[in-house]
């Protein structure tokens, strides 16, 4: 997957690609990226008040992952969403880890604070 990374190095500093910018960048024609919006439920772009798609890097990051399956990895679309799923779950399983800080580290930053509160409470 790291040329996915190199692909998203490169894009523009701006926020939202139209499909034709996403299109160009992915090599994956339009109509293709519009029906994949409707096989994977996490690749829904965000729709400007003109109803375009306004595609973020995130989503240009996902269209690269399914593409890398399809094509390179040779998975059925149903193959793709499973793989796509689990990895969004395990992403989601560290992250709820890694935001859990020992207890005795939150007791010690407790009494840090609470001395902290004394003196500034004392004049």
């Amino acid at each position: 997957m790291d040329d996915i990374q190199k692909k998203l190095d490169g894009l523009p500093g701006k926020s939202y690609f139209r499909i034709g910018e996403v299109a160009r960048i992915t090599r994956v024609k339009p109509y293709v990226l519009r029906f994949w919006e409707s096989e994977f439920k996490m690749m829904t772009p965000p729709k400007s008040r003109s109803k375009q798609r306004m595609y973020r890097k995130k989503d240009i990051e996902m269209i690269l992952k399914i593409k890398q399956l399809l094509y390179a990895e040779r998975f059925t679309i149903e193959g793709a969403r499973k793989r796509l799923s689990a990895e969004r779950r395990e992403g989601a399983t560290e992250l709820r880890e890694e935001a859990k800080l020992p207890t005795t580290e939150l007791r010690r930053m407790r009494n840090e604070l609470e001395k902290i509160q004394e003196l500034l409470a004392d004049p």
